[in-house]
């Protein structure tokens, strides 16, 4: 998808764009950019959830909450990118405080009671739906094109 199609179709953001009071640095386009390609890897972020397990999925977010914390020496602390980054890294840490403990780590989702599934499921769709919503915001900021599965999470609005 385009940019403009990107931004016509996220619900939650008032535009105009890039108006006069914010336009990004070079640098953090190039940050923004990075990212997104980075998440884009992450299966963690949009494979179906019965495919996934616990072990896997926590590996993956460690990857990702790391490679947030090295980004984030690359742009100014006070920029609207440096905000996102660091709420992506703290939907990472409670994805992780809710579901990393020795109880679940050892398991695959087979395994699981269905207590534990709906558990690990809600940690999971709440990490995608925070993470898309944030990732939506980055390419809207930023102005960039995309496509790929991660797509997926970013909340569009249903009336069209």
């Amino acid at each position: 998808m385009t940019f403009k199609e990107i931004a016509s179709k996220i619900t939650g953001f008032s535009f105009p764009m890039f108006g006069i009071s914010w336009n990004p640095t070079k640098s953090e386009i190039e940050v923004a950019r990075k990212v997104i390609t980075f998440l884009e890897d992450r299966r963690v972020l949009y494979v179906v959830y019965e495919l996934e397990s616990p072990k896997h999925c926590t590996e993956s977010v460690i990857k990702i909450r790391e490679f947030l914390t090295e980004q984030l020496f690359d742009i100014n602390t006070k920029s609207e990118l440096a905000t996102a980054l660091r709420a992506m890294r703290s939907a990472c840490r409670k994805f992780l405080n809710t579901i990393q403990s020795q109880y679940y780590s050892n398991k695959s989702t087979r395994d699981f009671g269905m207590g534990e599934q709906i558990h690990f499921y809600n940690a999971m769709g709440e990490l995608r739906a925070t993470m898309g919503i944030l990732i939506g915001k980055i390419l809207v900021m930023h102005g960039l094109d995309f496509e790929g599965q991660l797509i997926e999470i970013i909340p569009f609005d249903q009336e069209e």
